[in-house]
């Protein structure tokens, strides 16, 4: 087969030499594989040959550009430095006051950079260490810009600013939480230096807080970011940016109140002192979350968006030390002796890193914070249970012997009912946290109607149930120390009143149901019974007609007289110390004295009627016939209010 061969003239030719330079600078291989590929291109063809020549020629032209432009780099770099160091080292006029020597030395770092990613200056060994020197020194001074745009550009924070961020709620006392402070100074078995103090945690609004800093000079630490990556100082800018930062960050902690507390000093302060620091620790776990860290991630991601891993690292490290400063706090909180008064504020703790912690593990990928941040919370969460328990021996261990004066409500009643009404704002968690609960009590074992109500009630209910059991039988306990029978009963209906009351007019009225209800207001009924028996059936047997002896009309008027006088005795005695009972329920005391004056009034106006006039002739007939029973009436509405009365100057006019 015959072989054509087509000529190729100067043009073509010059084309193909232009293609095949083109081909070698594409492919920036080094030198000697260069030449070696020229070999094999001057091979195909012998007009060829001379393109080893060329591309040589063009290689020394490119170089001697690329020289050029690293000697007007190079100058800048060095010349700009020195212009700094001669004016001062802190106040980098270079940078702060002149933009445009800024943008000259970002420029000659890029070409320095530039020179050396594309291989330029790579074959020539010393503009290879002059690079890395021009290099090295920019990246030193960029550094300490980094760090001075930081500082400098930080926007100040104050206390203000940083609780305004968060939109405050109205503190959650009730019209009756106030009893709580009192009754916890009466409760004193429990804890004398205790007090119970409620208020829910403020919610985060919309007005976050997150200009952490000024927003122009973001560009201008982006800019330097680029460049350190690029020149492989990742570590270093990163570095700058998590120490300046975290200064930051716990500056504005320090102005949230939070300390750096060891577990020992958390645990030796007083109670009153503790309590404000978990307010404290409540709201700045919700702005370090929500407006400082995710501000911070926020800057992370704008500064270092050149690179992932710089972002990721940068942003662990800047979040770590406010992070771990905020879960010590809650560690020794979580560890720290268990007391009742305590456990609205562990609760709070809890609800507050619960609700932020989401938020947190999206913003984090450091897996010991992570971890650690879990940890607390399951610790708060332990702690919230086992004062709970704390709280739970205490109402079943108070013990005083004090008995109240007139039968009125017990400070432990009081105390115990203001306690668990506010505990039903955290119904939630503590279901939660008592699902895990593995000591499940055995409620009302003698009572199979709770018992079945028991089986689709919540945790946190049946372990109320539980606990008004406890209180109840303590009161049961405290009436005994009552030796006036009817005493007990006006103790026991003031108390079981006061704690069915609590419960129909709160939230623990759903959680315990309407048969709860019925069943104990059956229970102050049966109390009211009793009372009326063990006070009023002495007189009222006064006014039988056994004994007396004779008809209606010729009864003996000795008899009549000792009865009489007998009731007279009964009721005056019974005027004299039920007057300085207390029955504060308005409702409860009018019940009272209806039930009195409908056993009573009957009886005396039946019994005077049939005999009251076989003695209006005898001597001093007042002395037997004293009270009408519209006296009586009267008189019995002075039952239950607290003031001793004596019946003086009384006397019966003869008609």
């Amino acid at each position: 087969m015959a072989t054509t061969t087509t000529s190729i003239g100067s043009g073509g030719e010059d084309r193909v030499l232009a293609t095949a330079q083109q081909i070698m600078k594409s492919l920036n291989t080094p030198k000697e594989v260069r030449e070696d590929m020229l070999l094999i291109f001057s091979s195909f063809d012998n007009r060829l040959s001379n393109i080893t020549d060329f591309v040589n020629k063009a290689e020394e032209e490119d170089k001697s550009s690329s020289r050029s432009r690293f000697d007007a780099a190079e100058k800048a770099i060095f010349r700009l430095e020195e212009s700094c160091t001669e004016s001062s080292r802190h106040s980098l006029p270079c940078w702060e006051d002149s933009p445009d020597e800024a943008a000259e030395y970002l420029a000659a770092v890029d070409d320095i950079l530039h020179l050396v990613e594309n291989l330029a200056i790579t074959s020539d060994n010393d503009m290879m260490d002059r690079a890395e020197s021009a290099i090295q020194l920019a990246m030193s001074r960029l550094e300490e810009e980094f760090r001075h745009i930081l500082i400098r550009n930080t926007v100040p924070l104050d206390a203000d600013r940083l609780y305004g961020s968060i939109r405050r709620v109205s503190l959650s006392f009730t019209a009756n939480d106030g009893e709580i402070d009192e009754d916890f100074e009466s409760f004193g078995e429990v804890d004398n230096e205790s007090r119970c103090f409620h208020e829910r945690g403020a919610t985060l609004g919309d007005d976050l807080c997150t200009d952490l800093i000024q927003a122009d000079s973001v560009v201008e630490l982006k800019e330097i970011a680029d460049r350190m990556i690029r020149s492989g100082y990742e570590k270093e800018c990163v570095q700058v940016y998590s120490n300046v930062r975290h200064d930051a960050l716990d500056e504005c902690l320090l102005i949230l109140g939070i300390e750096k507390l060891s577990i020992e000093e958390v645990q030796r302060v007083d109670w009153k002192s503790l309590d404000e620091q978990m307010k404290k620790w409540i709201q700045a776990v919700k702005i370090a979350v929500r407006v400082l860290l995710t501000g911070e991630k926020r800057l992370c991601e704008q500064i270092f968006s050149g690179s992932d891993s710089a972002k990721e690292v940068c942003f662990n490290e800047t979040a770590k030390g406010c992070v771990m400063l905020l879960l010590d706090y809650g560690e020794a909180v979580a560890i720290g002796k268990r007391s009742p008064e305590k456990l609205f504020r562990i609760l709070d703790m809890y609800d507050a890193l619960a609700d932020v912690l989401p938020e947190l593990l999206a913003m984090v990928t450091d897996e010991f914070l992570c971890n650690e941040a879990k940890g607390v919370l399951a610790g708060l969460g332990e702690a919230a249970i086992g004062t709970f328990v704390e709280f739970e021996n205490a109402v079943k261990n108070e013990s005083s012997r004090k008995p109240m004066l007139g039968g009125e409500i017990h400070p432990i009643t009081r105390y115990v009912m203001n306690y668990i009404k506010l505990l039903v704002d955290y119904s939630d968690n503590l279901n939660a946290l008592l699902e895990s609960d593995d000591d499940k009590q055995d409620l009302y074992q003698n009572d199979d109607d709770n018992k079945l109500q028991q089986g689709s009630t919540s945790p946190f209910a049946c372990r109320l149930l539980s606990l008004i059991s406890m209180l109840e039988s303590n009161l049961e306990e405290k009436s005994r120390l009552y030796e006036d029978s009817a005493m007990q009963y006006i103790f026991l209906m003031n108390n079981i009143l006061y704690v069915v009351q609590k419960v129909k007019d709160s939230e623990l009225g759903k959680l315990l149901g309407d048969h709860w209800v019925r069943k104990h207001r059956g229970l102050i009924r049966q109390y009211a019974t009793s009372y009326l028996r063990a006070t009023w059936s002495k007189a009222l047997s006064c006014l039988k007609d056994e004994g007396i002896g004779g008809s209606t009309s010729n009864a003996s008027k000795v008899a009549l007289k000792e009865r009489f006088k007998n009731f007279n005795a009964n009721f005056e005695e019974i005027y004299r110390i039920q007057t300085a009972w207390k029955v504060p329920d308005p409702q409860l005391r009018e019940e009272l004295r209806i039930s009195i004056s409908e056993k009573v009034i009957p009886a005396y106006r039946s019994f005077m009627g049939r005999f009251g006039s076989q003695l209006e002739s005898v001597r001093h007939s007042g002395k037997y016939i004293k009270y009408t029973p519209e006296d009586l009436e009267s008189y019995l509405l002075d039952l239950f209010e607290g003031s001793p009365g004596v019946l003086h100057h009384l006397r019966r006019k003869s008609t």
